[in-house]
């Protein structure tokens, strides 16, 4: 079966390899925008099914995958920060707080579609602000959601985990296996991707 990860991401690309042993790299080049009524738990989900969508034309017999991940606090959604004051303020917001870790995953297959999010919850001990202005100056918070890699230097922060270790780097890969077998098992049963909410007259 010729497997398509839709993300440039290394982490997710070492991680799927952990399923299969040769896949294909399309990364989506969609502009990441999600309905403004779209409950922000399910922002990632969203967009993992547009990117696989994004990619599915004329590869219908190809299993596609589409992954998004986001880290949530206060009812915010963290995503890569964009410059080293959006690294520190994210640093500051996680300072010894508990915050969600959310990776929406999508597969396609054949015309049909089905989608989940894994939730992992990540605790960090307070930071000093030493601590943090010498992470902010390393490489390492810019491309990843929410500032911090757990698998890197990131790792020092943390204080506790409940869930999936992999999801907070990036895919929920035990979960992801299962999903894979149970939606190729499927058939002919279709599932459409997840249409945004109606708006609210």
């Amino acid at each position: 079966m010729d497997v398509i990860l839709a993300s440039a991401s290394p982490r997710r690309k070492e991680l799927l390899s952990k399923i299969y042993n040769e896949f294909r790299i399309i990364p989506s080049d969609i502009r990441e925008l999600v309905p403004r009524n779209l409950p922000v738990d399910k922002c990632p989900e969203y967009l993992a099914c547009m990117k696989a969508e994004s990619i599915s034309k004329g590869r219908e017999r190809s299993l596609i995958i589409g992954c998004d991940t986001s880290v949530l606090i206060d009812g915010k959604i963290l995503n890569k920060p964009r410059s080293t004051n959006d690294a520190r303020t994210m640093m500051h917001l996680l300072s010894g707080k508990t915050h969600q870790v959310i990776t929406g995953c999508c597969l396609y297959y054949q015309g049909r579609f089905h989608s989940f999010s894994e939730i992992t919850e990540v605790e960090f001990y307070p930071l000093s602000d030493d601590e943090i202005e010498q992470y902010i100056k390393s490489s390492e918070p810019y491309d990843k959601a929410g500032g911090y890699g757990i698998q890197n230097k990131g790792a020092l922060f943390i204080k506790g985990i409940k869930g999936d270790y992999y999801n907070v780097v990036g895919l929920p890969v035990a979960r992801l296996k299962r999903e894979i077998d149970s939606f190729l098992a499927q058939g002919n049963t279709a599932e459409e991707p997840p249409a945004p909410p109606k708006k609210k007259r």
